[in-house]
């Protein structure tokens, strides 16, 4: 199991890092903004492995805030967006 877990944040981390590399990259603000919230539920997933490994369950609690403030933020962004915000694209 704790090869797994290992393997699990390696996978996690190298997608972090793609992840990071569109948010700087990314060609116009909804790009960006889809980065960022891949980045909020990649990290949701760290804590979901980590609650794993150390048998924790108050993590889960943190994920569940974690994700629920990631989607207002997207949810924000887009009635940003849809009341004629500024766009890149």
């Amino acid at each position: 199991m704790q090869i797994l877990i290992h393997l699990s944040f390696a996978i996690l981390a190298l997608s972090m890092v793609l992840c990071l590399a569109r948010l700087v990259m990314g060609p116009s603000l909804p790009d960006r903004v889809v980065a960022l919230e891949l980045l909020s539920m990649i990290i949701v997933g760290i804590i979901g492995v980590h609650t794993l490994q150390s048998d924790e369950t108050s993590f889960l609690d943190v994920a569940i805030v974690v994700a629920l403030m990631s989607f207002l933020a997207t949810v924000g962004f887009a009635r940003f967006l849809e009341r004629g915000g500024r766009r890149d694209d």
